[in-house]
């Protein structure tokens, strides 16, 4: 069976009415950071450094509320900042309730648990601006949990967690999800299991909750996908690392990927490249990408969303006509795995990966790479040029640097500057562009699509292809800027404990 996924333009929009859709809200934060978070402070001084954040906080929420927002997105570390110890971040910590264990409004009913006045804060700016808020913030439990009562607990005999709590628009505590896949924190811990939370919304049903570094992973992210959820909340604070994983071109990339919204805030700080948020669906996309030179500020991101159905699987399967052309790959042709004898491949590093690649001539055509028996195909033709060497990528692996997952990538990436050996290096502009069909043989259906040019501009792929037996393909012409990357990036889940370094 042939499973396609057709998309027809950016800024288009579903049939359906007001009632098919709500108002979505995502801010990027510039958080006010603690000098020295490495300093133990005392509960006082750690609410007064978090208060500040929070101030901003409830001015961002009445100006959503004006905008008829239903449902407000922060930050990861938004309220309280990073870069703690276990026991600097000891002030900051308030023990958050299982709201599924516990029906509680802390604003309205403020007495019932001790020391948590961030959790009434925001409890009340949720309830005075009659939206739900999505918030980050540091989550004390005792040990054992008592949802996990055989659990080990850490040598310090508590539980510490990086976590999302969600608030409705009366107030109540009704989501609370701890972050699985940590990103070099020491204050936080792993939680014991694998935490796959969901809440649900009067105006767009069903969300689901992950933080960050989480959205490389199987759990919660693609959990969530494969259980039917189409909408998912993404704080984060995002280092942004081209050519493959800027901010906005992974948010992009998932959301077409799986077929689902991802409502995504990112924390603002340039001196960390922290920047780019969007409310992505696979009909839209709103984003904010700072660039160089902008000032260092916060940015309310509004847009109206539909609802999409719940179905389980990461894509949707849609029944469309075909429209490829005859001489594209088909799977005969690409089952050849061997390397094409006519192409001069060559190594170069591309996020700390090997990549296998070969360089594209000035007169556009087929090009053909392969990184073992994984193997990428580019048919391209120019449609303006600049003096900027382009190659074609694949890489087929175990990464393991800043952290460890597996992956197959095809992607066509600007080089740095006319040596081969600079490709795969950051670039942020670029002249040329392209019309072009990229296509790989993948072991995995989990392949996330992203064409981004110059100015950090992202472009919707004009047709996505996947077929049953691995084979995915991206079409795209008529580019409105210079190619940076052009990149179907493909997670292995499955090989992610099985691989060793080498």
């Amino acid at each position: 069976m042939l499973f396609l996924v057709f998309f027809v333009g950016l800024f288009s929009s579903p049939t359906g009415t007001v009632a098919d859709s709500y108002v979505a809200g995502v801010f990027e934060h510039r958080v006010i950071l603690n000098p020295d978070p490495r300093v133990p402070v005392t509960r006082y001084e750690a609410l007064q450094h978090m208060t500040k954040n929070l101030d901003v906080y409830e001015e961002q929420a009445a100006l959503a509320a004006q905008q008829g927002v239903d449902i407000l997105v922060f930050p990861e570390d938004g309220i309280h900042g990073f870069n703690f110890t276990r026991s600097s971040i000891s002030g900051y910590l308030e023990t958050i309730p299982d709201p599924q264990r516990e029906t509680w409004n802390p604003c309205t009913e403020p007495g019932r648990h001790n020391n948590t006045e961030v959790l009434q804060r925001l409890s009340c700016i949720a309830r005075r601006n009659k939206l739900y808020v999505v918030a980050n913030m540091p989550d004390l439990q005792p040990c054992p949990l008592p949802s996990d009562p055989s659990s080990s607990c850490p040598p310090d005999g508590r539980w510490q967690f990086n976590t999302n709590v969600v608030f409705s628009s009366e107030g109540q505590l009704v989501a609370r999800y701890h972050k699985q896949n940590l990103y070099f924190e020491d204050s936080f811990d792993t939680p014991p299991q694998p935490e796959i939370i969901t809440f649900d919304t009067p105006f767009g049903g069903k969300f689901g909750l992950m933080i960050c570094f989480d959205i490389l992973f199987r759990d919660p992210t693609v959990t969530l996908v494969e259980r039917g959820v189409r909408q998912l909340i993404f704080p984060t604070a995002w280092m942004n690392a081209l050519p493959l994983l800027d901010s906005i071109q992974f948010q992009r990339a998932f959301s077409l990927g799986a077929n689902v919204t991802l409502l995504a805030a990112n924390t603002r700080n340039d001196r960390l490249i922290m920047t780019g948020s969007g409310i992505f669906t696979p009909f839209s996309a709103t984003y904010h990408h700072a660039q160089e030179g902008d000032s260092e500020e916060g940015k309310l991101l509004v847009a109206r969303v539909p609802v999409l159905e719940e179905m389980p699987g990461l894509a949707a399967e849609v029944q469309s006509p075909s429209v490829m052309a005859t001489d594209h790959c088909t799977k005969e042709s690409c089952s050849d795995r061997s390397p094409d004898p006519t192409s001069s491949s060559f190594i170069s590093y591309m996020m700390h990966d090997p990549f296998t690649f070969v360089l594209l001539n000035k007169m556009g055509g087929n090009l053909k790479v392969c990184s073992g028996t994984f193997c990428c195909v580019l048919q391209y033709k120019w449609t303006a040029q600049g003096k900027e060497l382009y190659a074609l990528g694949a890489f087929s692996g175990l990464h393991t640097v800043n952290g460890r997952y597996s992956l197959q990538v095809c992607a066509v990436v600007r080089c740095a500057n006319e040596d081969a050996s600079s490709c795969g290096q950051e670039v942020a502009e670029a002249e040329s562009k392209m019309d072009f069909v990229l296509e790989g043989w993948f072991d995995t259906k989990y392949v996330y699509p992203s064409v981004l040019v110059s100015r950090m501009v992202l472009e919707q792929p004009e047709y996505l292809e996947k077929t049953e037996d691995g084979r995915v393909l991206m079409k795209h012409a008529n580019m409105g800027g210079g190619l940076i990357t052009a990149c179907l990036y493909g997670r292995t889940y499955q090989l992610d404990n099985e691989r060793t370094v080498l």
